[in-house]
């Protein structure tokens, strides 16, 4: 009997042990810096609201001004980007841009991608085919294309995508909106990082442009640490505390 209780306190220290050491592996790693990449009909500005507050919690901030012309294209400039940073990094973007920090975010020195209301592609994989399981958000119908680029009509922009953003400054970001090129959203990464990087992901319970439950789907899938928010699909301006808080745990930097 005195030999059954011992193995039970060794099996509980045992225990024990492997539970604090699940815990320190899932701890973030500090990151030192911060990338961001912006996504379709939008241009590096949009973090403007996020930056303040990362810098204010020490850390080196970049934002990435995404040509939109090619997943390629965009790819490269993520690179150009993560090769100047000094250190740990953590990758983030917003919907179009979850598609080129999947692609980039194999590099070394990234610790962590956070996806904010984004595309988070396997692999190879057929996104449009994968989104179209899912309803379509009525932001979808406002898409102009001219000469191979699309942007969004100002009222889809202003009803659907910018929703839950003050009047003035959807106008400023419709006005900013950087042309998309058609074929952008065909693009398929030959990488998905967040199979080997730990993952954050903001879901937008509002959002008109991705589906919310295509984005818990996308979320689930890469085990991600989850926040739901009470937001459209710019929550990175209509509610940047928030977004900014889920950046700084995914960069070890909540005290």
């Amino acid at each position: 009997m005195k030999s059954l209780r011992t193995l039970t306190v060794i099996a509980g220290i045992l225990a024990g042990s492997l539970s604090a050491q699940t815990a320190l592996a899932a701890a973030p790693v500090k990151a030192k810096n911060v990338v961001l990449v912006h996504g379709a009909w939008a241009d590096g500005s949009s973090w403007s609201e996020v930056i303040p507050r990362l810098q204010a919690a020490g850390l080196h901030v970049t934002a990435v001004q995404n040509p939109l012309t090619s997943l390629e294209d965009s790819v490269a400039a993520t690179r150009r980007a993560l090769a100047q940073q000094d250190g740990p990094t953590v990758l983030v973007a917003h919907s179009w841009g979850g598609t080129v920090i999947s692609e980039v975010g194999t590099d070394p020195k990234v610790t962590g991608l956070v996806y904010i209301a984004a595309r988070a592609p396997d692999a190879g994989e057929d996104f449009v085919a994968l989104s179209q399981k899912f309803p379509a958000g009525p932001a979808r119908a406002g898409v102009q294309e001219h000469d191979g680029f699309t942007k969004l009509s100002e009222d889809a922009f202003l009803k659907y995508f910018a929703n839950g953003v003050d009047r003035k400054t959807a106008e400023v970001l419709y006005a900013v909106q950087e042309p998309t090129a058609a074929s952008l959203f065909t693009g398929r990464t030959t990488a998905a990082a967040w199979r080997s990087r730990p993952s954050w992901y903001a879901v937008s319970k509002l959002d008109y442009t991705i589906n919310p439950d295509l984005e818990r789907f996308l979320a689930k899938r890469m085990n991600a640490t989850t926040v739901e928010l009470e937001a459209g699909h710019l929550s990175l301006v209509s509610q940047p505390d928030k977004v900014a808080d889920l950046i700084l745990a995914a960069a070890g930097a909540h005290e």
